[in-house]
């Protein structure tokens, strides 16, 4: 009777403790962690479809403005340098190559700033369905970077304060020493703080 008793006293104390453990944030760490690599999972899931665009857009303006060559080849060069380097959720534990992704998109974002330009020289192409129906998406595409850019800062932000504060630094110091603190997206183009001067 007495080991029964035993048991059930040791059942009860565990079932407690794991109901205490679970409302006092050690889940919080790995929840907040996920968040971030499905914050970044957006971000290149809208790079991804800006690069999709980009060939449409070029053969586009190429059948208007043949002169054009060296911005569309330096649109196409961009393009390729920007979906030639392979990141994952992996990546965010790499400093270096997140800034060298982004630095290749950065330079992409630039390309296609100029090459937006250029266009203002050919007004039938402006006034093309392709091109409009083109170009719309592409600024929607843009705004959905903004946004998904904005949600990963807020998710690095959420789990960075976790692990820095009571009582997620206890936990992370206990349980998850292996996960480190998230790099921001930080702008990386020249002038960045500026908003480009580009006229549709």
């Amino acid at each position: 009777m007495q080991s029964r008793y035993g048991y059930t006293w040791r059942l009860a104390t565990l079932l407690f403790m794991s109901w205490l453990l679970t409302g006092c944030g050690i889940n919080n760490i790995p929840t907040y962690d996920e968040q971030v690599k499905a914050a970044w999972g957006q971000v290149e899931n809208q790079y991804q479809r800006r690069a999709d665009l980009i060939p449409n857009l070029v053969e586009t303006v190429k059948g208007y403005a043949q002169q054009e060559r060296e911005t569309l080849t330096a649109v196409i060069e961009a393009r390729a340098k920007a979906t030639s380097i392979q990141v994952d959720a992996r990546t965010l534990d790499d400093p270096q190559q997140l800034q060298q992704f982004q630095q290749a998109q950065d330079q992409l974002t630039g390309a296609l700033s100029r090459l937006m330009v250029v266009v203002e020289r050919y007004p039938e192409l402006k006034s093309n369905q392709n091109f409009l129906a083109l170009q719309s998406q592409l600024e929607g595409t843009e705004n959905r970077i903004a946004v998904a850019r904005r949600d990963f800062i807020a998710a690095v932000e959420r789990y960075n304060t976790e692990i820095r504060t009571f009582p997620g630094r206890i936990w992370h110091s206990v349980l998850y020493s292996d996960m480190p603190v998230r790099e921001s997206f930080e702008a990386t183009a020249k002038d960045a703080e500026r908003a480009p001067q580009v006229k549709f």
